[in-house]
């Protein structure tokens, strides 16, 4: 198996497995290199650190959730790995603008606002949801 294999099965089981609390040393004995040596060519092949990545995704997936779900922030914090509330709030309004609970709030009201300027006929004829007329939303 090529380097490029390893690394992209690592990458493959980080995507499966992004909650999982992987350590630096897990993941080379994955790619079944030394440590540094994954690190390197992980970087090389991905452009981003083993820990980057799966911090990435792990961003993407809470965004996805808070979008998606009614769960807790507090429980989506937890269930895509990170550890901490304070750490994982502080990183997602770094990286995306917003805390998490105002990012759901933006979300949520971007996919109702648009249809307060549809006419009520329109959304007849194309079966839009009821309230989407309504013009007192």
């Amino acid at each position: 198996m090529s380097t490029r294999d390893q690394l992209e099965r690592v990458r493959a089981l980080l995507n499966e497995q992004f909650a999982e609390p992987w350590s630096l040393d897990d993941l080379a004995r994955q790619a079944h290199l030394s440590r540094y040596h994954f690190i390197r060519l992980f970087q090389r092949h991905f452009y981003e650190t083993p820990h980057q990545y799966l911090t990435r995704k792990r961003l993407e997936q809470a965004k996805y959730l808070l979008a998606n779900s009614t769960a807790s922030v507090t429980d989506i914090c937890f269930a895509v790995g990170f550890e901490s509330m304070g750490s994982f709030s502080s990183l997602f309004h770094k990286t995306v603008g917003w805390p998490p609970s105002v990012y759901r709030a933006r979300v949520w009201e971007q996919r109702r606002t648009p249809y307060k300027f549809i006419p009520g006929c329109f959304c007849t004829m194309y079966q839009l949801s009821p309230q989407a007329s309504n013009p007192n939303d």
